[in-house]
């Protein structure tokens, strides 16, 4: 059976052009409806208007203009079914055998912070309806939403005597549906969030396909790596110039290190190793960051993730290329940063062009058996306002600044999560153990390994200040964090023994602030 008829509706125009002379070649009929048959008309192709089809004008201002018993039972009819190819016939409904539809682009609508009106009207009615229908009937119709599809069917229609294959009729309609379930679940979030329902009775998750991996975290798991439309900067929206493709342990650690940078506005370096930062610094220079970033446990920086908030010069590009790295994540590269890294052609650069806003107010989402969990980003922000001194000791302009960036960087390591922070860069850290004293030790000690590997004979902590996601249970944690020399602390306070873990505090002349935000990580 061969492909006489197609409609033409759509507000992506890529490539309609060159489908529009194809079909015209290859003797199919085109319909079509407002800008799509203006376009092809204007490139010479001709096209018959749907209101010229079905004898019925556009109306609504054109929100009606497919949704029509001769379009839709031109789509719907079973053309091996004797009772629906009678109906057909009796009503002069034609065939449609070629839908080539995408839908008013809703999503950019919203994103482009249009108002509430506006991002109704383009809500798409009869584009999904088409699709819809067409993937139902798809043992004759062939549904076209992709303009990266247009060529696969063209060359089906070439050589099998005009028509598409079964096979690749089946896979558009799985892929119509998967994109009308998607574009649904856009605007159902969207109308939860303009009535301030954020957990609404049902949320939606919508995605397309931008990777298929070789594995996943695990070499015996599968796993791809889906982007939605939410315009976020981030390892989503990357530009990747040059190496390898990512894995998905690429992606998931690249983005917890471009996340953690979102959070300065100095210049600033983050060495990322597991989903945990290995050494993270702000400085006056990007080049200066980065060592101080490198400086903090430059054994398990071997093998990292490397992410910088300014674009990388030809200085630290050089400094990077000495280290073998898996990924870099920046805003931009300069001309002789280019060059340099592309020697090494198996990094994986990636540009964002800007940097991400770390008080984005989104949520987070975590799988789990059965279901999953939903919440709002922890977006929290502490400035010096925020802080409440409680110890005899206030900490010193140094310290304060010191406090807040390790605070800063506490937020983005696993829990338990302890900081060891100096001059605005980690000397420790202990991430993601069972006990919070388990952390302030392993941050110690692996403060006094990078002092060994640097050939220093201080660990270092000393003179430095120290960060807890969240409250000192029992004052062990604090003196061990006094023992390995930090001079004052940071948490958000608020366990009942906080009045045991300020006296041990102001035993030890050490400063505490609370901040009253917890930010477990798990």
């Amino acid at each position: 059976m061969r492909i006489k008829r197609a409609l033409i509706s759509v507000s992506d125009k890529t490539k309609l052009e060159t489908l529009g002379f194809f079909l015209q070649e290859n003797n199919i009929s085109i319909l079509s409806t407002g800008g799509s048959a203006s376009k092809l008309k204007a490139a010479g192709i001709e096209v018959q208007e749907v209101s010229d089809f079905t004898n019925y004008p556009e109306i609504l201002d054109g929100r009606v203009k497919t949704l029509h018993p001769k379009i839709h039972g031109g789509i719907l009819g079973k053309r091996d079914l004797p009772s629906h190819t009678e109906k057909m016939k009796e009503l002069d409904i034609q065939p449609i055998d070629l839908l080539v539809i995408n839908l008013y682009p809703f999503e950019e609508t919203v994103e482009s912070g249009a108002d509430f009106e506006t991002c109704i009207e383009n809500i798409d009615i009869g584009g999904p309806a088409m699709a819809r229908a067409g993937a139902k009937n798809h043992n004759t119709v062939t549904v076209l939403m992709d303009p990266d599809d247009y060529e696969i069917v063209m060359a089906e229609i070439l050589e099998n005597n005009g028509n598409s294959t079964p096979e690749t009729r089946r896979k558009l309609a799985a892929a119509a549906y998967a994109k009308t379930a998607a574009y649904d679940a856009a605007i159902a979030n969207w109308f939860a969030q303009q009535s301030e329902d954020l957990y609404p009775k049902h949320y939606f998750i919508g995605g397309k396909l931008t990777q298929k991996m070789r594995y996943g975290e695990n070499p015996h798991q599968t796993a791809a790596f889906y982007r939605d439309n939410s315009r976020i900067i981030g390892v989503g929206s990357a530009k990747q110039i040059q190496g390898k493709k990512l894995s998905y342990n690429n992606i998931n650690d690249t983005n917890a290190a471009f996340e953690l940078l979102g959070e300065f506005s100095e210049p600033a370096v983050c060495i990322i190793k597991h989903a945990n930062p290995c050494g993270v610094a702000e400085a006056s220079s990007l080049t200066k960051a980065y060592d101080l970033a490198l400086r903090c446990d430059p054994v398990s920086a071997f093998g990292g993730i490397i992410a910088l908030n300014r674009a990388i010069d030809s200085r630290t590009a050089k400094k990077i290329s000495e280290l073998f790295v898996e990924v870099i994540i920046a805003p931009h590269l300069d001309e002789g940063a280019t060059e340099i890294l592309s020697e090494k052609k198996n990094l994986r650069v990636l540009v964002t062009g800007e940097m991400p806003d770390a008080t984005y107010e989104g949520y987070s989402m975590k799988s789990v058996s059965g279901g999953f969990l939903l919440q709002s980003r922890d977006n929290a922000q502490t400035l010096e306002p925020d802080l409440k001194v409680v110890t005899k000791r206030a900490p010193t302009e140094q310290e304060l600044a010191d406090l807040l960036f390790a605070f800063s960087v506490c937020k983005h390591v696993k829990s338990n999560a302890i900081v060891y922070a100096k001059d605005k860069a980690t000397v420790g850290i202990g991430a993601g153990q069972m006990s919070r004293i388990d952390s302030c030790r392993i941050a110690s000690q692996k403060s006094m390994d990078a002092a060994n590997t640097l050939g220093e004979k201080q660990p270092l902590t000393n003179g430095s200040v120290v960060a807890s996601d969240a409250f000192f249970p029992f004052p062990d944690g604090l003196l061990a964090a006094a023992r390995s020399g930090a001079t004052a602390v940071i948490q958000p306070g608020g366990s009942i023994r906080d009045n045991e873990v300020i006296s041990a505090a102001d035993n030890h002349n050490l400063a505490m602030v609370f901040t009253g935000v917890r930010h477990f990580r798990h």
